[in-house]
């Protein structure tokens, strides 16, 4: 119905997306003037915005804006609220933000609200914004207002108008890296099972690699969500490890948004199976082209990227060690008691439950310890709600059995992700002291020490 007009209480029309469809519909909109409803869809394969015009509601026929292949609105997955990946401007323009699949910057694209003018104007950084941007809020005066930063950066909100250079607002963290040891990503793209997978690589901004080969040890990292995206954002956590001799690859495998449906959709009922194939591929990939030591290849994740993590260490025979922060343990387990918000999530990803419970318990690490061979260490929260304790404390307990080397340290007060900023330190520090002795080399600087059972 068109925006404004009388409606009965119930009264409602199909005018996007739907079951037949099958394509999911984000962020609609009305446009101030125009009356037209603007929204993101993907039933081109890619989450593009689509322009309803007032006139054509009985028809449904909407009409693409500013079309290319690439995900509008941001990387985020549907279920994150209060994403706004465009917004009217005064003069009756649309801006909408993508992502530079080549460099990992951001580009805004505007356009006029119109059926015959198609003309697109493209801005970056180089036109003054900020490397990564998004959740756009235009003011009457033509300001544009927008959530941003960059590897260097942490995220912040700005304000940008055409012509000028963004300006600053207020910033999310005070953190800093001293410019000389900013590792700066570059997008990759490697060979996995279905074709091709995606990253960021971070090379090392240190010289001790702690050792005197050619190539660095290499931290991959496995996003949660699962259905989530990493992004070319400043990560403090990366650079900890980059400013420290390691390179790090951070992998969006398959199933992560931002790189179309086809993709996003490789998860569907393959979790646990295509997510540990791009991790693995990743870290061969970036060995065959001389970039990481292959006999020093870590991996580490937190939530679903820590079951990533676990997976990948007991399904395959690709790293020498990792690091499962509140990951999962038994899928069975997390399908019986999680929280509201995620119930039935499992459905899709894996199997209905408990229908498919052989599915489960198939994908599940802690019934494969009989295959791990490398160490691990395990970083839980004592009041976790959505993973709980338990599955860190049966992991733990299975390692000690099979006399693998390995380590649990369990965060009091800490929930699901750590907020205390001791324990985010401690939590890193634990990390590197780790792979130190796994590895036999000393990290600088002080460390925690404790005991690794089994070593």
């Amino acid at each position: 119905v068109a925006a404004g007009s009388p409606t009965e209480r119930g009264s409602h029309r199909l005018v996007a997306g739907g079951e037949a469809a099958d394509s999911s519909v984000l962020q609609p909109a009305w446009h101030p003037q125009s009356g037209a409803l603007y929204y993101v869809d993907d039933s081109s394969g890619y989450y593009n915005l689509r322009r309803l015009a007032a006139k054509d509601v009985d028809s449904g026929a909407a009409e693409p804006r500013a079309a290319r292949p690439t995900d509008f609105g941001g990387g985020s997955p549907g279920w994150s609220l209060g994403q706004q990946g465009y917004t009217f401007l005064a003069d009756g323009r649309v801006a909408a933000t993508v992502k530079d699949g080549a460099t990992g910057e951001s580009r805004l694209l505007t356009f006029a609200d119109s059926d015959a003018d198609e003309a697109v104007t493209e801005s970056g950084p180089a036109e003054g914004l900020p490397h990564s941007f998004g959740g756009l809020c235009a003011a009457a005066d033509g300001t544009i207002y927008m959530l941003g930063g960059s590897p260097a950066e942490p995220a912040a909100v700005y304000s940008w108008t055409f012509g000028g250079k963004a300006t600053k607002l207020a910033s999310s963290s005070s953190a800093s890296v001293e410019a000389a040891f900013v590792s700066t990503p570059t997008p990759v793209e490697f060979p996995c099972p279905l074709g091709t997978s995606h990253g960021y690589y971070y090379p090392p901004t240190s010289g001790d690699s702690y050792s005197s080969e050619a190539a660095p040890p290499l931290l991959v990292k496995a996003h949660g969500g699962p259905t989530g995206a990493t992004s070319a954002g400043f990560n403090p956590g990366i650079q900890f490890w980059t400013s420290r001799g390691f390179a790090v690859l951070d992998v969006d495998y398959g199933g992560s948004t931002g790189y179309g449906k086809e993709y996003r959709r490789r998860l569907r009922g393959a979790w646990g199976i295509v997510d540990i194939d791009d991790v693995c591929a990743g870290a061969k990939y970036l060995v065959e082209k001389g970039l990481a030591d292959p006999k020093r290849l870590a991996i580490d994740g937190g939530s679903a990227g820590g079951y990533t993590t676990l997976g990948a260490l007991a399904f395959r025979d690709v790293f020498t060690a990792g690091c499962s922060l509140y990951g999962v343990a038994d899928l069975g387990a997390l399908a019986e008691d999680t929280h509201k918000f995620e119930s039935r999530y499992l459905d899709g990803l894996v199997g209905k439950w408990p229908e498919d419970r052989a599915i489960y318990d198939e994908r599940a690490p802690i019934n494969a310890v009989d295959k791990l061979s490398c160490p691990i260490l395990l970083l839980q929260g004592d009041e976790d709600k959505i993973v709980p304790p338990n599955q860190a404390e049966l992991m733990h307990a299975a390692l000690l059995k099979k006399g693998l080397p390995c380590k649990l340290k369990m965060y009091v007060g800490e929930q699901h992700g750590f907020r205390k900023a001791e324990n985010i330190e401690d939590a890193l520090n634990s990390e590197l002291y780790f792979y130190g002795r796994i590895s036999g080399f000393e990290p600088a600087g002080e460390l925690p020490s404790f005991p690794i059972d089994g070593l």
